[in-house]
């Protein structure tokens, strides 16, 4: 094993396996994904650019594998129910009562947090507009709307 690959190994195995955990709430998978995100890393054709840090880097590579971890799980019918996804709380949106419920807890929600999952929800903009709108970045838009879905669910 080459010693850099070696280096980004041992520095960032925890944390990319705790964003997968986030992501999957499952062991078995988060590790899976994990295992497959160094794999992935060291053998794309397409290596490190630089152009984020290497933490961003491996996470934007996980959640591609955990994207196809869920496609694949759908199409032979073995998908976890309790897996987190943004669904979740779109799909009770089409729910009456909870989409009442979940517009109460908005009405609450602390700001950014309140706009940033309307623009995400409701005005179905991209991370990146979001991210402009306020005069941030990409990463800031992910980050706050994922702890607004959060908040959102402690809450309800």
């Amino acid at each position: 094993m080459d010693t850099a690959f070696e280096q980004l190994y041992t520095t960032y195995y925890m944390q990319v396996y705790s964003f997968v955990m986030t992501l999957s709430k499952n062991q078995d998978v988060s590790e899976e994904v994990t295992q497959k995100t160094f794999f992935k890393a060291m053998t794309a054709e397409r290596k490190f650019s630089g152009q984020s840090s290497e933490f961003t880097w491996l996470c934007a590579i996980a959640k591609n594998l955990f994207v196809d971890e869920l496609r694949a799980q759908k199409k032979i019918g073995v998908l976890d129910t309790d897996s987190a996804s943004d669904e979740n709380i779109e799909n009770d949106l089409e729910n009456e009562s909870s989409a009442f419920r979940i517009h109460e807890v908005l009405h609450d929600l602390e700001e950014p947090y309140k706009e940033v999952f309307q623009l995400r929800v409701f005005g179905e903009l991209p991370f990146l507009k979001i991210a402009n709108l306020f005069g941030k970045t990409e990463n800031w838009a992910r980050v706050t709307y994922h702890r607004a879905r959060l908040r959102i669910q402690e809450r309800m």
